[in-house]
């Protein structure tokens, strides 16, 4: 019998901590932040990626079947029907709630986003085009907050070249790393960086560009010491860890964009959100399993 447990480890439901942010950096520096129902936006992010989750270990179950015995549908936990329909139920509330958080507008970009999710698990994932299918999924999760609006677009490549990397290293996490794959992952982390002071040009206060500064800093705590250990040892549990790492980098990146944007509170919530995260995994507690084999929708 399937339990909630079981569904919730279907989803990785603590990963999705590390989308929130992508909405609230993309709506900051589009509009100075959500108005209205915009609120809605963070909960359509986290169903779409919780969505994308169940979908992935769907299409995945046969490998999963060898590699991972342990995941919900080869451990026999949750059958291939379930998790399917989790992924649907998931994906249509997705859509549902960014149309109420965003009008047409949200629903416009949503619709693309839950296309480019399918297509990452189901055919683009194994293939070369997999690191960049992933990173598009994320860079339309930050205009999904901004309404599409071009002045997120900054923000929006930032956090996608960061998944470009995080993507491409994951995919070392059974077999060992590559080091054309660390080496791209090293330099997607150096770039999305530097884009931050970029990404929200109207702001030019003291604040914004010392908030932007320090939460880049942060980023590049977060992300590169795990990187560079996987260039002077390149085997697989090395790679999960940083990989893992990169995962929640992600927040003090969208932590740095929401800052340079004007917004000091949020940025301070979402560095509050890092620190979960980083809590969890001192305490053994990984924020899901990590993803699998490049899944980081």
């Amino acid at each position: 019998m399937t339990t909630v447990s079981d569904v919730l480890d279907l989803v990785r439901a603590p990963a999705a901590l590390t989308v929130l942010g992508d909405t609230a950096a993309g709506a900051q520096v589009a509009a100075g932040g959500f108005t209205r129902r915009g609120w809605l936006l963070p909960l359509a992010s986290v169903a779409i990626y919780s969505g994308g989750m169940a979908l992935n270990d769907w299409a995945d179950r046969d490998l999963d079947a060898v590699e991972r015995p342990e995941r919900p549908i080869p451990s026999g936990r949750v059958s291939p029907r379930r998790a399917l329909a989790v992924a649907a139920g998931l994906g249509a509330v997705g859509l549902a709630l960014a149309a109420a958080g965003g009008g047409r507008r949200g629903l416009a970009v949503a619709a693309p986003l839950v296309a480019s999710v399918v297509l990452y698990d189901v055919v683009a994932k194994p293939t070369a085009a997999g690191p960049l299918a992933m990173a598009a999924c994320r860079g339309l999760d930050v205009l999904l907050g901004a309404g599409g609006s071009p002045r997120a677009l900054p923000a929006a490549l930032a956090i996608a070249v960061h998944t470009l990397g995080v993507t491409a290293l994951s995919r070392g996490e059974v077999n060992g790393g590559a080091a054309s794959d660390t080496g791209l992952a090293l330099v997607a982390t150096g770039a999305a960086a530097a884009a931050v002071d970029s990404v929200s040009p109207g702001v030019q206060t003291t604040s914004a560009r010392l908030g932007g500064a320090a939460g880049s800093a942060a980023y590049l705590a977060a992300a590169l010491p795990g990187q560079l250990a996987v260039v002077d040892d390149p085997s697989p549990k090395r790679v999960r860890d940083a990989t893992r790492a990169g995962i929640g980098s992600v927040v003090p990146l969208q932590a740095a964009i929401v800052a340079r944007g004007g917004s000091l509170a949020v940025a301070a919530g979402l560095m509050a959100v890092h620190a979960t995260i980083r809590l969890r995994g001192r305490r053994g507690r990984k924020p899901g399993n990590g993803p699998a084999r490049g899944d980081v929708t």
